[in-house]
């Protein structure tokens, strides 16, 4: 099982994903004409997020990146499956066991960055009350030491520890999502959640963010879940990739091998779609485009989710949806993932460190 899902002999996971799902209740249509069918936001997930690494999740929009993610933090309650945390003391914990009381032991050391740094960010409170609100709820210093600790939270992130008695509307971009990295951090966790963290921000403030992130990881000894649609991000700051489609996963991978050589027909689609500076691809025509729409996870085609947009859908691809299975050191959800010579894409020093 564990092969199965992309884990590595000897790696200990932070965190385990077994069969999660999400499913969402049906609503009231227009004019209160019956109700929509019940939506499968997430549908059997199975993933290790391993300590120390950067797991990268990626995907179209409504694919359910985000969805994960909220289940892992608790906002969504699952409806099947399982999410097991490994706690300081080693002891995997069934989070999805816990009552909302028990689980609040746990929220310090899983945190989230948001997409939105303004929106994340209350405009009527200064940076000390940004950053130190969650060190003064959960009681993890007196109240004399909370502008201390915010200040050098501030300075680790590269900004000026004066700028505590700031308002958010003060700051640039880029400054407002180092305030939101500052107060994720605040509680020392262990897994940070980074929901479309640099998606908002210009693409040169974007590579400092990106360096920043991966600096304050190895001092810190962080571990990165990141969520993202954009691959060349991905490309440069995932140990690992896990690629959704529709709810479900349909590829799990080294970053280096995902984007040498794809064996799912949808990453390899995704990839095709990467801005590369090399104008021979573009002679090449390497541009993959994928016929119709992503599938309604409220009424998903039989068999394989992806088989009415894939040009090597075969009739079991219509009837049997394919497992999650590891196919030459990887994990994928393709019938004929052996047989495909798909094509990668060799994006070299990444865009995002040219800006740098």
């Amino acid at each position: 099982m564990a092969e199965a899902i992309g884990s590595a002999a000897g790696a200990q996971s932070l965190l385990e994903l077994r069969d999660v799902a999400k499913v969402f209740a049906p609503r009231t249509t227009f004019f209160g004409r019956g109700k929509s069918r019940p939506v499968r936001a997430v549908d059997g997930v199975s993933f290790d997020i391993r300590a120390g690494e950067t797991l990268g999740v990626v995907g179209e929009s409504g694919c359910g990146k985000s969805t994960v993610t909220r289940c892992i933090l608790g906002i969504h309650e699952v409806s099947s499956g399982t999410i097991r945390y490994r706690d300081r003391d080693g002891r995997m914990i069934d989070l999805t066991a816990l009552s909302e009381h028990e689980r609040l032991a746990y929220c310090t050391d899983l945190r989230i960055v948001f997409q939105d740094p303004q929106a994340s960010l209350n405009p009527r409170l200064p940076v000390i009350d940004i950053v130190g609100e969650v060190l003064k709820v959960n009681h993890l210093l007196p109240r004399s030491e909370i502008e201390g600790r915010v200040r050098e939270l501030l300075q680790r992130v590269g900004l000026r520890p004066e700028y505590a008695r700031r308002y958010p509307h003060a700051f640039s971009g880029g400054e407002r999502q180092r305030v939101g990295i500052a107060r994720a951090l605040a509680t020392n966790p262990r897994l940070v959640i980074l929901d479309e963290a640099v998606s908002a921000l210009d693409v040169s403030v974007r590579a400092q963010t990106l360096n920043l992130l991966k600096d304050l990881q190895q001092e810190f000894g962080l571990t990165y879940l990141f969520v993202s649609h954009d691959l060349s991000v991905i490309e440069y700051i995932c140990d690992r990739v896990v690629v959704m489609y529709v709810g479900q996963i349909v590829e799990i991978a080294n970053a280096a091998d995902l984007f040498a050589r794809p064996m799912h027909p949808y990453t390899e689609a995704l990839l095709s779609a990467l801005p590369v500076p090399d104008p021979a691809f573009k002679r090449r025509g390497r541009r993959i485009h994928l016929p119709g729409e992503v599938a309604d996870p409220a009424n998903r085609p039989a068999g394989c989710s992806f088989h009415p947009r894939c040009r090597f859908a075969t009739e079991r691809c219509k009837a049997e949806t394919p497992a999650l299975r590891s196919v030459a050191g990887r994990t994928v959800a393709c019938h004929h993932a052996e047989d495909l010579a798909l094509q990668g894409v060799n994006m070299g020093s990444s865009p995002e460190v040219q800006h740098a």
